[in-house]
């Protein structure tokens, strides 16, 4: 799996771009390609997306455009084609807002989503993306999101744990970061 990938664009397609970090051109996927200018340097986020007859790399100029992504593609019956979509033809904020409000007719208009699947994606995600992380630019990644439901299994409350986990090093694993934790809610 890949966090990110650090490069210059040097090929921009109406579907892709081809960012070359160490003489390697990665073919990335991104939801708005002439958002990227060529010849400049870019931090990409990443997901890779392996499949059985094809492995993928979708990218994303913010991290929030790929968490919000991550969450799409949980949803049944949305695939990555149907989430980067959504993401080139909306804000995060707008779509989460959507999400958050119940609104299909909002959902609807985007390719690819129909009554049907933007009801699932509310019925999936509603509730479960906080309005002030976007606002922030940080939905919480799945690493510390794991980090808070443990602590949150182990008794503690969801506004203890926060104050905690939003002080540690997320680079680590989560089992070290639950031990980490622990040791803070201690003293």
């Amino acid at each position: 799996m890949y966090g990110y990938i650090c490069g210059v664009i040097t090929k921009i397609t109406p579907n892709y771009i081809i960012v070359e970090n160490n003489g390697i051109g990665y073919l990335i996927i991104v939801p708005n390609p002439y958002n990227f200018m060529l010849n400049e340097y870019y931090k990409i986020y990443i997901y890779q997306h392996v499949k059985e007859d094809l492995i993928a790399l979708y990218g994303f100029n913010k991290e929030e455009e790929k968490d919000l992504f991550l969450k799409l593609i949980s949803v049944s019956g949305i695939g990555p084609k149907t989430a980067l979509a959504i993401i080139a033809a909306g804000s995060v904020m707008d779509i989460v807002l959507a999400i958050e409000n119940k609104n299909v007719n909002f959902l609807k208009k985007f390719p690819g989503v129909g009554a049907k699947a933007s009801q699932q994606i509310i019925l999936d995600l509603a509730g479960k993306i906080n309005l002030d992380e976007v606002e922030s630019g940080t939905i919480p990644n799945s690493k510390e999101n794991d980090v808070i439901e443990a602590l949150m299994a182990l008794g503690y409350t969801k506004k203890e744990v926060k104050k905690i986990v939003d002080g540690l090093d997320m680079s680590k694993d989560e089992g070290t970061l639950v031990k980490e934790a622990l040791k803070k809610m201690v003293k």
